[in-house]
């Protein structure tokens, strides 16, 4: 009696998961990062993204560490406090970012000359901008 009990507890459980995957397929994985600019600044940071994160953005493109990415402006405000710029990276699945890090710290010393070089470039944009949230999103796609 205890093994037909536990099986229908184990169904029970498990049935939600079940159901939903019913409903969509799992694409890939973003990493998003919602970014506020400073008054004043926003052409600085502009010109900052195109010539340090592009070319390092699209290295990792080149050698297959990221699937795409996309940069979007917030057209409308809810506060003074909103951001200004989303910041999407693709990757193909969880697994990719697997030794992800080390694979990115590569491709960084390549294109920006190593780590002191980058570390000043991430001061001198923290006195311009503030990183308001980084999140991790799974896409789906409805069936």
């Amino acid at each position: 009696m205890k093994k037909p009990c536990g099986l229908v507890v184990f169904l029970l459980l498990l049935a939600p998961s079940l159901f939903a995957q019913e409903h969509y397929t799992e694409g890939p994985i973003w990493r998003i990062q919602l970014i506020r600019v400073k008054p004043t600044h926003m052409d600085e940071y502009l010109t900052s993204l195109r010539k340090s994160t592009k070319p390092l953005i699209e290295e990792e493109k080149k050698e297959g560490l990221i699937m795409d990415y996309k940069v979007f402006f917030k057209e409308t405000k809810n506060s003074p406090d909103d951001w200004d710029i989303c910041v999407a990276i693709q990757y193909k699945n969880y697994a990719a970012l697997d030794g992800l890090s080390a694979k990115g710290e590569m491709v960084r010393d390549k294109i920006l000359g190593g780590k002191a070089p980058a570390q000043q470039l991430n001061e001198k944009r923290s006195e311009i901008r503030e990183i308001v949230s980084s999140e991790l999103l799974q896409e789906v796609f409805l069936k």
